[in-house]
């Protein structure tokens, strides 16, 4: 029998209640990424003193901001999340904030939040914010929180810095001293309110996706929630529908995630774009039409067609063509909103498509405001999140959601015919063949905090693999905002190098569209640049 590291959650739970983080060690410390706080019990980074500290600066910080409506509670499967939710709810509580749990404490999506916040604000003049609770696709020892404020996505660099800055000076000074109600109490209050967030939500795909050709296909759908927090939608989603060939693949739900099979490295993670992680459900293909996996907390997707996972850029290229050439009530200028360092397959199909492209740093942050006032269409991102407007061109979510990705795949494979690998296979034969990689290298902060100094004028070379180099950026061209990193583009390809916001590495993007050879050759030149 193969010999497996599961993680021993009651010591992981007591761990987050019996051990303090250290003010002054970084490490320890609250730190925000791209999308929220992230950390282990075991490791003094995500322990009871950090989420006391986090909700009470998020209180702190709706009340200097004037936010008066509910704040909305999301919080995935892993382990640590209920926990930190109730801290969360016992400060939340105290400091009079109007707390909307979902009913029986059971998990929810981000995307579900994200919209929950969005509704609220369409017809209530007390704006709403929301909180999730996870780790995102990260190992069952992991834990994370992020904020959204009334736009419905995630915060700002502004304000992550401002909550950041104010929880870890809480905890410098003894968060014994923030005021909390215990968690029995604090759910009895008249701030504090249970919802159903599921059949709204569910209700509400309908004006996204067009269902009810999903409905007619007859396909057979094979959905594998990965143990995550989407495990609860699925059966509602096939009964209001009448999906009647939607099959859950594995419905169970453990927080040691002992059914997944091991990523890369040997580390469960919940990666819906890794083969490695989705080797269940790949074994599966030759059942079902279309299928798909999501992480966590259902903001990323995988699909997996008869011929397998698609790559993640790749999905996104056939998303892109597929909605902007059949949402007839979006505004004609809507752009295609993706990141710097999503594959360059996305921008020949924008342009084929004559569409405009809106290219920003990493981070769906970057994507709110274009979503919200729908003058992006689409927003996505090369780690496999995205969103997209309703079919009327209004707001659907601000954060990445897997789970209309999900059946945007179905209603590709219904209305076409054919699913997205096919379609992709299409899009090579006219746009050429993508070979993208990412490599990931061990950084200490200091290495890190200097690549993400770079300028331009720091880089000599004139060329890359044998071309003329085109663009040397610091900054993304759709919003000139600072990418952290650098990005350096030729004619048949590119190089992005990048601090991790979360994990003490440095990510090196690139892609080549002459062959494997030559992405290997870009890869080797761009180490060599940026050492």
């Amino acid at each position: 029998m193969e010999k497996r590291n599961i993680v021993n959650i009651p010591s992981l739970i007591s761990d987050y209640y019996t051990f303090e983080p250290d003010p002054s060690n970084k490490n320890q410390q609250v730190s925000f990424g791209t999308s929220g706080h992230r950390g282990s019990s075991a490791l003094h980074s995500f322990n009871e003193a950090h989420i006391l500290a986090i909700a009470q600066a998020v209180s702190e910080h709706r009340k200097s901001e004037g936010i008066t409506g509910p704040l909305y509670i999301g919080a995935d499967t892993h382990a640590l999340s209920e926990p930190a939710m109730r801290t969360c709810v016992e400060v939340l509580a105290a400091n009079d904030v109007e707390i909307i749990l979902q009913e029986e404490f059971k998990p929810t999506p981000t995307p579900v939040v994200s919209r929950a916040i969005l509704e609220h604000n369409r017809t209530h003049d007390k704006q709403a914010d929301g909180m999730v609770i996870t780790p995102s696709h990260n190992p069952p020892t992991d834990g994370g929180i992020k904020y959204d404020p009334p736009s419905g996505g995630p915060a700002s660099p502004e304000i992550t810095s401002k909550i950041q800055n104010r929880a870890n000076e809480l905890i410098k000074n003894g968060v014994e001293k923030i005021k909390r109600i215990p968690f029995e109490r604090a759910v009895k209050l008249d701030n504090v309110y249970f919802e159903d967030y599921v059949i709204p939500y569910v209700k509400a795909l309908a004006t996204v996706i067009n269902m009810e050709a999903v409905a007619k296909s007859n396909l057979h759908i094979g959905a594998d929630p990965l143990g995550g927090s989407g495990i609860y939608y699925w059966d509602p989603i096939s009964e209001i529908y009448g999906l009647k060939n939607l099959e859950v693949v594995n419905p169970n739900l453990d927080p040691t995630f002992s059914f997944m099979p091991p990523d890369h490295d040997g580390k469960i993670r919940m990666d819906c774009s890794s083969p490695f992680a989705m080797a269940n459900l790949i074994k599966l293909k030759d059942k079902y039409d279309i299928a798909f996996g999501n992480d966590t907390d259902y903001d990323r997707h995988g699909i997996v067609t008869p011929q397998g996972l698609m790559n993640p850029n790749a999905y996104l290229a056939v998303a892109v063509q597929h909605l902007f050439t059949s949402r007839s009530g979006w505004r004609k200028d809507a752009a295609v909103g993706k990141t710097v360092v999503s594959s360059s397959i996305i921008d020949r199909v924008t342009e084929g498509i004559g569409k405009k492209l809106c290219e920003v740093p990493v981070g769906f942050k970057w994507f709110v405001d274009g979503l919200l006032d729908g003058s992006m269409g689409f927003g996505g991102e090369e780690s496999a999140g995205a969103s997209f407007l309703c079919k009327d061109g209004s707001v659907w979510t601000t954060d990445k959601d897997g789970i209309i990705m999900d059946l945007l795949a179905v209603e590709i494979t219904a209305v076409t015919g054919k699913n997205p690998a096919e379609h992709y296979d299409e899009i090579k034969k006219k746009y050429g063949t993508s070979y993208y990689a990412r490599i990931d290298t061990p950084a200490t902060p200091e290495q890190k905090a200097k690549l993400g100094k770079l300028s331009p004028s720091d880089l000599k070379a004139d060329t890359l693999a044998g071309d003329k180099i085109t663009a040397k950026m610091t900054n993304a061209p759709g919003n000139n905002a600072a990418i952290g990193g650098l990005k350096v583009v030729t004619a048949n390809g590119w190089f992005a190098a990048r601090p991790s916001g979360t994990e003490n590495i440095c990510k090196l993007y690139a892609e080549s569209f002459v062959s494997p050879e030559h992405l290997k050759q870009i890869q080797t030149e761009a180490q060599a640049m940026i050492s």
